[in-house]
C-alpha cells in the first residue's frame, strides 16, 4: 500500500489563478511540504469558520453532516486524498460504526470542511505530494503597494468591502476600536457574513497576541 502522508490545515488565501476562488494551503505535518487546493467561496468560508472557531446562528451543510453522522454512532475516522488528475485532487471520506468501516467518495473540499468539524486525521498519498507538493518559503513578505492615501476620515467612512488594496484594508481595520470591533464581528456572524466574520477574527487575535508579547 503507498504510503500516506499527514496533513494539517494551514489556512486559506485569495487564489492568484482564479478569480473569486481561494487556495486552502494543506501542510505535510512533519515537513516543509504544501499541497494548495482551489476551492470556491461557499466552502471556503465554511472551512474559515470551523478554523476559526466561529459558531453561526444556523448550522451549515457541513456542520448538519457532522451532526447526522455523530447522532447515529457514525465516526469519521480520516480524510485521504488518493488521486490528483488534471489539476483536481479526489478525496474519500473512512466512515466507522465500530464494526466496518466505509469509503464515501467527496470532493476535497468538502471532506476538508467536514475533517476540521469532526476533528480527524487529513492524509493524501505520497506520489500526490511529490506530484502537486510546493516548498513554500514562509519567509518571504508580500511587498503590496502602499499608495492609499486617503485622511483617515475617508478611509473609516468607506465599507470593508470597496477597500481593495490590502494594506488599507489592515489600516482601515486598525482604526476600529476593540469594542465596535467585537461588535461588528457578531453582527457579521448574526448575519451569516462569514468573510467579514473571519476578517474580525483575525484583528481580534492579532491584538491579543499582540498584547501578549507586550507583556
Amino acid at each position: 500500500m503507498e504510503k500516506k502522508i499527514k496533513l494539517r490545515v494551514q489556512g486559506l488565501t485569495n487564489s492568484q489563478v482564479q478569480s473569486g476562488a481561494y487556495a486552502l494551503i494543506l501542510a505535510e505535518e512533519d515537513g516543509n511540504r504544501r499541497i494548495p487546493v482551489i476551492v470556491g467561496t461557499p466552502e471556503a468560508q465554511s472551512i474559515a469558520i470551523a478554523l476559526e472557531y466561529i459558531t453561526p446562528p444556523r448550522p451549515l451543510t457541513h456542520d448538519l453532516f457532522v451532526s447526522f453522522a455523530t447522532a447515529f454512532d457514525i465516526k469519521l475516522k480520516e480524510v485521504y486524498i488518493y488521486k490528483f488528475e488534471e489539476g483536481i485532487f479526489y478525496s474519500e471520506l473512512l466512515f466507522t460504526d465500530g464494526k466496518r468501516e466505509v469509503p464515501v467518495d467527496s470532493r476535497t473540499s468538502d471532506a476538508i470542511a467536514i475533517a476540521l468539524r469532526a476533528k480527524c486525521d487529513i492524509y493524501v498519498s505520497e506520489s500526490i505530494m511529490i506530484e502537486a507538493g510546493v516548498v513554500l518559503d514562509e519567509d518571504v513578505e508580500d511587498n503590496a503597494d502602499e499608495d492609499f492615501e486617503d485622511d483617515d476620515d475617508d478611509l473609516m467612512a468607506m465599507d470593508p468591502d470597496e477597500i481593495k488594496d490590502d494594506e488599507a484594508l489592515k489600516r482601515w481595520l486598525g482604526l476600529i476600536d476593540d469594542e465596535e470591533l467585537n461588535k461588528r464581528l457578531e453582527e457579521a456572524v448574526q448575519d451569516e457574513n462569514y468573510e467579514h466574520a473571519k476578517m474580525y477574527q483575525d484583528e481580534i487575535r492579532r491584538r491579543k497576541k499582540d498584547k501578549e508579547e507586550t507583556e
